[in-house]
């Protein structure tokens, strides 16, 4: 590792931007970060190594921030939520119980693997996707709105917890001991702070903070973010939980705006665009063109998620434009992907493929917000 690689990772994120900055089309930044990774990576030009120790302790480091930010994302403290419980709590069943099935189809009809991961990926959701749309289109306050964020946000947290299960199922209850270790660890860290923060000594300190530009409230976030992270592998799990958990906890408290921003600068500015950057270089996209087994995968995943949460916005009488924002999938598939290129259990050719569908639903989610709007105004 060298501030050279550095330097060149950190360029690579540019991508993301330049990309997204067309004003004809929304390219969502994260395509941009992996087609960077994907140039100077395995498939590319070779000049990133990610097996090189200090860049895959710096590509955990961004996986646990991604997952951080995607739990802060999670709509617990949103006025009105609790409206779109109800219907949000019945779809997210409804979509678990219907990618089972759909799930085992597409391994059945790709050569009979990976079933439970699968279906784990088509019940899945993405906060961090969905909200940034719905607040741009100013529907945060719509029924509708808030029955699909109340499911997708529902969906996140379930989909995160099973997920070290399902990568690695003759390792479950292992995964399943160390996942409740760093549980138990988060919520008896929100106990303390539930305690603490009404006191005045605590208050003084805060607005001395705010006042001295020491964020306080990021420091003691990050602190709580590694110790879980170090719980997390001493126990032997997954950092995806701990960084989850850490989000949960400062979407529960509802911390300052300005954590959200700091949060924001260090996660987004650095850490999860060389998350995606070096995850796009252990890619391996001559395998997913050279098998058109995989690129039959990405495309039945994509067509599956649909199918699916059309169903079950179907059963729950939602509109059409409720599934196409529900499909929303990005933090679940990196996981996954992330796990699975570490433990084995997936090709490269099949961890691009399963990006390729995530990515593909990114692409869905506007469409489905924009026809919400056009319901709402109806």
């Amino acid at each position: 590792m060298s501030f050279g690689i550095l330097a060149l990772i950190v360029l690579a994120g540019l991508g993301g931007p330049l990309l997204a900055a067309g004003r004809r089309a929304r390219v969502p930044v994260v395509i941009g970060e992996l087609a960077a990774g994907v140039v100077i990576g395995r498939t590319g030009g070779g000049w990133l190594d990610p097996s090189q120790p200090t860049i895959s302790f710096m590509y955990e480091v961004g996986f646990a921030m991604l997952m951080f930010s995607a739990g802060m994302n999670v709509p617990v403290r949103r006025p009105g939520i609790e409206r779109g419980l109800r219907t949000g709590l019945a779809a997210a069943v409804a979509a678990g119980v219907l990618a089972v099935p759909a799930g085992i189809g597409v391994a059945a009809a790709t050569g009979g693997h990976h079933a439970a991961v699968f279906a784990l990926l088509l019940a899945s959701g993405s906060a961090a996707v969905l909200l940034p749309v719905l607040e741009e289109e100013g529907m945060l306050t719509d029924d509708r709105a808030l029955a699909v964020m109340a499911q997708v946000g529902i969906a996140d947290v379930a989909a995160v917890v099973a997920l070290p299960l399902v990568m690695q199922p003759s390792k479950a209850a292992h995964a399943a001991l160390g996942g409740l270790a760093v549980a138990a660890a988060a919520a008896a860290a929100f106990g303390v702070v539930e305690v603490i923060r009404g006191r005045a000594l605590v208050a003084r300190f805060r607005k001395a903070s705010k006042d001295r530009a020491w964020a306080l409230d990021l420091r003691l976030s990050l602190l709580l973010l590694f110790t879980l992270a170090w719980v997390a592998e001493r126990s032997g799990t997954s950092v995806l939980i701990a960084g989850f958990a850490v989000g949960l906890i400062v979407a529960f408290v509802g911390g300052p705006k300005r954590l959200s921003r700091q949060v924001t600068g260090i996660a987004a500015g650095f850490f999860v665009p060389l998350f995606f950057v070096v995850l796009g270089a252990k890619l391996d996209l001559r395998a997913l063109v050279h098998r058109p087994s995989n690129i039959e995968i990405a495309a039945l995943l994509l067509a599956a998620n649909v199918a699916v949460h059309v169903v079950a916005a179907r059963l729950t009488r939602q509109p059409f434009g409720a599934a196409l924002a529900a499909t929303a999938q990005l933090g679940l598939p990196a996981g996954a992907v992330t796990l699975g290129l570490q433990q084995g259990t997936l090709s490269p050719g099949l961890a691009a493929a399963i990006l390729v569908a995530a990515l593909g639903t990114i692409a869905l989610v506007p469409a489905g917000v924009s026809l919400l709007g056009k319901d709402a105004r109806q």
